[in-house]
């Protein structure tokens, strides 16, 4: 086969010039079917993240507004140990699921039990612009040394607004776009990073239908109670794999 026509064909299956390149240099055939064939993985891995994504889109257009229950929280300082770092959208769950592995390998290290159930912090940035930086925290009950990305780190008191997602992480958006919903039709919002509480997920059940998932939105605190909700709206949030926490 000509080596032009060779060339097209990968390009046309989105594989990068230098792959191409590794592909036509490959000293053997074995070496030049790995490359093929990691690709052809790759490109697997994207078509699921794109069916769901399609999915949740789907689910968002079509699906008849289910209510949710809004609850508000004033929520105490909290001691936890935590990683903070800039991290792209397209990064971000990989980096969730290495950074809450280093949190909880640093508390056992420490022979400390956390103290509650694992959260992050989500800024603005993240969703307006792609790149944020995102904490990921554990919370604890006593003083812990730093150990490599880990660090103590004491989140401040705040008022939130909650809502639970039941279920996986591929529907969470809809969690977020139904509470940013409210949040804005009542005039509560104010300048803060988004919260996640992961109150059940892999670490206790493969079951993502049993995985339960806190999202809390910044407000200004009001003593009325908050009604359920009738109707939501699509989110920023672009995260839709399974992560364990």
């Amino acid at each position: 086969m000509p080596v032009a026509q060779v060339i097209r064909r990968f390009r046309d299956l989105g594989m990068p010039l230098e792959e191409v390149k590794s592909v036509l240099d490959a000293p053997d055939v074995a070496s030049r079917n790995q490359v093929v064939v990691t690709h052809l993985e790759r490109m697997e891995s994207q078509l699921s993240e794109t069916q769901s994504t399609v999915a949740s889109l789907g689910a968002l257009l079509e699906r008849p507004a289910t209510p949710i229950v809004v609850e508000y929280q004033s929520v105490p300082a909290l001691s936890t140990l935590a990683i903070a770092e800039p991290v792209t959208v397209d990064d971000l769950e990989e980096w969730w699921v290495e950074a809450f592995g280093e949190l909880y390998r640093v508390l056992s290290g420490a022979g400390m039990e956390p103290a509650g159930p694992g959260g992050a912090l989500y800024p603005n940035e993240l969703f307006e612009l792609e790149k944020g930086e995102v904490v990921v925290f554990v919370p604890v009950v006593g003083d812990i040394a730093p150990s490599g990305r880990a660090a103590p780190l004491q989140i401040p008191a705040t008022e939130l607004a909650v809502t639970v997602h039941e279920g996986s992480f591929a529907e969470l958006d809809q969690a977020y776009g139904a509470l940013g919903t409210y949040v804005a039709e009542r005039e509560l919002g104010v300048e803060g990073p988004i919260r996640e509480h992961y109150l059940v997920t892999y670490s206790h059940t493969e079951d993502e239908s049993q995985h339960r998932t806190e999202v809390c939105w910044p407000v200004f605190h009001t003593p009325t109670a908050a009604p359920p909700l009738t109707g939501s709206s699509p989110s920023p949030s672009g995260r839709s794999q399974g992560r364990g926490g």
